[in-house]
């Protein structure tokens, strides 16, 4: 076990190849979405609106750093993220609780929750490529993550729930935020920075028909109101070992 402690703390700097991601960031009670943090880690508000961001990743070349990009792992990524912060010292770093990452590769679900805490899953993935945009079907074998939307990018507006005046706003809340944070039981966090390349997210409209990861029973009774959809191609992606706070 203390091994296995050691090792999931992000233990080693990691590269990868954004081929897209795709950030979907839905509303909530920002009292709710508390309920679901660990402690030392507070909601990033809105007035008193949270947020929980899909990110829709297809990634390239996974490696540790160093590794020629030939032996990294291509695979889609899909992961459940709370807003959040994390105060520290005199440090307050603003970031991401993972609740949940979900992947195609049983490789990748094997690696993931052996080096970090970000609870991986399996899933099967359908996507396609279309003229007007990407449709993608996520089937979970617990259910609790299925998901099935389709995007266009021809004049998208913001959409109808959202809490924000325009995309300039709403684009303070698609990510990718600099950090994530995993609790341990001792207390401490482990806090990763990420590091991209030029990121310059697209506004993007959705067609989503089911996203199933709400109607899980610490989301009854309350509906969440999509705030923004973005989409980002090709970018290089870094990542730190992590720190422990």
């Amino acid at each position: 076990m203390a091994l296995l402690d050691l090792l999931r703390r992000h233990p080693f700097e990691i590269d990868a190849f954004f081929e897209y991601s795709l950030v979907l960031t839905y509303a909530l009670p920002a009292e709710l979405l508390q309920g679901l943090l660990p402690p030392r880690l507070e909601v990033d508000r809105h007035g008193d609106l949270g947020f929980v961001a899909i990110a829709l990743v297809q990634t390239k070349a996974l490696r540790p750093t160093g590794f020629p990009s030939w032996l990294g792992r291509n695979f889609f990524l899909s992961g459940y993220r709370i807003f959040c912060r994390f105060q520290s010292g005199t440090k307050r770093l603003r970031g991401l609780k993972i609740l949940r990452s979900d992947t195609d590769r049983w490789s990748m679900v094997w690696l993931g929750n052996l080096f970090t805490g970000y609870a991986y899953h399996h899933v099967r993935v359908f996507e396609e490529r279309t003229a007007t945009g990407l449709e993608l079907r996520v089937q979970s074998k617990d259910g609790q993550t299925d998901l099935a939307l389709r995007t266009h990018t021809d004049n998208p507006s913001l959409p109808e729930t959202t809490p924000f005046e325009d995309w300039r706003e709403a684009r303070k809340w698609c990510g990718p935020l600099p950090f994530t944070f995993s609790p341990r039981a001792d207390g401490r966090m482990v806090v990763v920075q990420g590091v991209r390349g030029e990121w310059q997210p697209k506004p993007v409209g959705v067609d989503i028909q089911r996203v199933s990861f709400f109607e899980q029973e610490a989301f009854r009774g309350v509906t969440p109101r999509l705030a923004n959809a973005f989409l980002v191609e090709r970018v290089p992606y870094h990542w730190k070992a992590g720190v422990l706070m």
